[in-house]
């Protein structure tokens, strides 16, 4: 169906359809975003789930409508004014695996839109409602997943102001055994952090319940998402509302007295110092609270997640160097160690070509791929899965290429591979990204980014070769079992 945009009409047209049957109004956006149902709706606008239909696999993106009613002048302009902010918060946020990218930010028929990522996936919210309270080792699945989000976020000094369950989605998996991967959405409270934020009165915002103290008269900083985030895990942990976790007469938080599986004193101290009232006893930073709960997590966790998702310094053992063919990975361990991912890059690559035989080709075949040694291919994953925190590395790309399903006829491989570049960040409306301007930065680049200069050859005129050869390292890394 194609949902038409008009506040005042809002039919709903058959597919395709141009003009709106009932009034007349364009529906197609900006000639390219066409909508197909209302997903959510406030004083001041719409959302609506949508297609691009600029793009050949028309993907599914999300349509944001400023449409203030009738609520006082002073209330609109306020209004108006976050809703441009959170396209500016968006943009400057850039690509992040666990953000919704900022697809567009233009104004028709009078009217602003925005145009992001579609999510697909349940909220926590909805999670917490359909499998019921969670419990300790899922409560520290969801802090390692989504703390460092946050640092990301604060340091890029933004404050979310509107954490809670409904604004946290878990991306469905693969359908094979691959883990999900939490997204944090809604920016439209967002705000840049002030010089001195204690000093300057805000704009009151943010959920009831989930709001720090301080967030609620308009003085927001960045403990007060630590706060959010807090209060966000005891509710899942209890399934019951924020107001009745908290007993007025006594001015404390009670949420213990509602869990239906006991948890540990470690992780009970820790949610209690995330949600404590007074700002200067809370945690100050995300990185305060990792540092306090990462060996929790490894205790926790399956085997085959810790080396990926604990800091290299906490990891459970190092990486054995080996090589079938007497390779050196001294140097690759060094750079990656340092959190130098651009010398790592190169370094990877040269010595793939070694390992290969392909230096004088400058770049790697199928074959060589087909052929690459099993130990040698596992310790370079290794390596780069280790010292990225599970960001960065072969295994990574090869989870998100197999989550677009095997696709052999040529138009829909084109379209994988598309798809592919995007969620690595290798592709992007305008094309192919040059090696240039590739992200050599943790925080900042998306999930698989790197290692990236091994399937580069200076230009993507040739990305269907780049296809083949991802085709062929997911073959050869499963032949690895890596």
């Amino acid at each position: 169906m194609s949902q038409c945009l008009n506040p005042d009409c809002l039919n709903q047209n058959p597919p395709k359809t141009k003009f709106c049957q009932k009034c007349g109004s364009k529906l197609l956006l900006a000639e390219r975003y066409r909508a197909v149902k209302i997903i959510g709706q406030g004083g001041f606008g719409r959302t609506f789930k949508a297609v691009d239909e600029f793009k050949p696999s028309q993907p599914y993106c999300v349509i944001k409508q400023f449409f203030p009613q009738a609520q006082g002048t002073q209330n609109v302009e306020k209004a108006a004014e976050l809703f441009a902010q959170e396209a500016v918060r968006l943009e400057s946020l850039g690509k992040h695996s666990q953000i919704p990218e900022l697809l567009a930010f233009f104004t028709q028929d009078n009217r602003q839109y925005l145009i992001q990522e579609f999510i697909e996936g349940e909220n926590l919210q909805q999670e917490l409602e359909k499998v019921g309270a969670f419990n300790e080792a899922q409560i520290l699945q969801l802090l390692n997943d989504l703390l460092p989000v946050l640092k990301f976020i604060h340091s890029q000094k933004v404050i979310h102001r509107d954490i809670k369950p409904e604004n946290i989605i878990r991306r469905p998996n693969s359908g094979s055994g691959k883990k999900s991967e939490l997204v944090l959405v809604d920016f439209g409270a967002a705000k840049y952090v002030s010089p001195n934020p204690l000093s300057v009165t805000g704009t009151v915002i943010g959920s009831t319940g989930y709001a720090a103290p301080e967030q609620a008269v308009g003085k927001a900083i960045f403990a007060s998402d630590i706060y959010s985030f807090g209060v966000t895990c005891i509710h899942l942990l209890t399934q019951v509302l924020p107001f009745e976790l908290f007993d007025v007469s006594e001015n404390d938080w009670v949420w213990r007295d509602f869990l239906t599986a006991p948890i540990s004193d470690n992780l009970g101290k820790v949610l209690d110092r995330m949600i404590v009232g007074a700002t200067k006893r809370r945690f100050q930073s995300v990185e305060e609270i990792l540092a306090v709960i990462q060996p929790d997590v490894v205790d926790v966790l399956p085997v085959q997640e810790q080396i990926s998702n604990v800091s290299p310094s906490l990891s459970i053992r190092e990486v054995d160097l080996s090589s079938e063919v007497g390779v050196t990975y001294h140097k690759l361990r060094d750079f990656l160690a340092n959190q130098k991912w651009q010398e790592a890059d190169r370094e990877t690559t040269k010595l793939m070509f070694k390992i290969t035989h392909s230096e004088s080709k400058g770049r790697l075949s199928i074959s060589s791929i087909n052929n690459f040694p099993c130990t040698d291919l596992e310790t370079i994953n290794k390596l780069w899965v280790k010292y990225s925190n599970g960001k960065f590395g072969f295994s990574v790309q090869r989870e998100i290429w197999e989550s677009f399903g095997s696709q052999n006829f040529y138009l829909t491989f084109y379209l994988t591979v598309e798809k592919f570049g995007d969620r690595l960040g290798w592709h992007s409306i305008i094309g192919w990204t040059n090696y240039d301007n590739l992200i050599f930065d943790l925080e900042k680049a998306p999930k698989g980014h790197l290692p990236a200069m091994f399937a580069m050859s200076g230009s993507w005129v040739w990305f269907m070769e780049l296809g083949k050869l991802f085709l062929a390292m997911a073959k050869r890394l499963q032949n690895c079992q890596i």
